[in-house]
């Protein structure tokens, strides 16, 4: 009888000690260099949902050096940013079913794909440092012209329009049409 107890205490001792790190850990993420991040509003009747880690520039350069021209990324930091809409969307003329999605990005000096990949929910990028998107589960990719922003964006942000979104960081913005 005794046994019995001692155990069933270390196993309640060993499950708060579970519950308390999960929330610590939740909490740790504001405190992260790249903090989460969520752009939200409406385009036409959808509503749409970006969730973000948001990097800073530090004094580096970013597109074409830190993030590599040609190359997939994770269009964040930390986790694979996530885009959801509770509608069907057009983006950039191209039909996006309601859903969530991990969001890639190819930038190029002239041209930039976005990548819509039905895979959510994993880290950004594996060991190696290559972006852990698997393209069999690609969705939808769209392409547009990146150009100057109006002023230095420290820190990596998503903004969403009436028209669609944006994503602006250090010098440069993309925006991307959604009807």
């Amino acid at each position: 009888m005794k046994k019995g107890s001692i155990s069933k205490g270390l196993m309640m001792a060993l499950a708060m000690m579970l519950v308390s790190s999960l929330v610590w850990a939740q909490e740790d993420k504001a405190s992260r260099p790249s903090p989460p991040k969520t752009a939200t509003g409406k385009v036409g009747g959808a509503t749409i949902t970006i969730n973000y880690s948001s990097p800073a520039v530090k004094g580096r350069k970013i597109f074409g050096d830190l993030v590599p021209f040609d190359k997939v990324w994770r269009a964040g930091a930390n986790e694979a940013t996530l885009f959801e809409t509770d509608k069907d969307i057009k983006v950039e003329g191209k039909a996006l079913p309601a859903g969530k999605y991990s969001l890639y990005v190819i930038p190029g000096a002239n041209e930039w794909t976005f990548i819509f990949n039905s895979e959510t929910g994993q880290w950004g990028i594996k060991r190696s440092g290559e972006t852990s998107k698997d393209a069999s589960k690609d969705v939808l990719s769209v392409k547009v012209k990146p150009g100057k922003s109006a002023s230095l964006n420290e820190r990596l942000m998503y903004e969403v329009t009436s028209s669609g979104f944006s994503l602006g960081w250090e010098n440069t913005q993309a925006s991307v049409s959604i009807k």
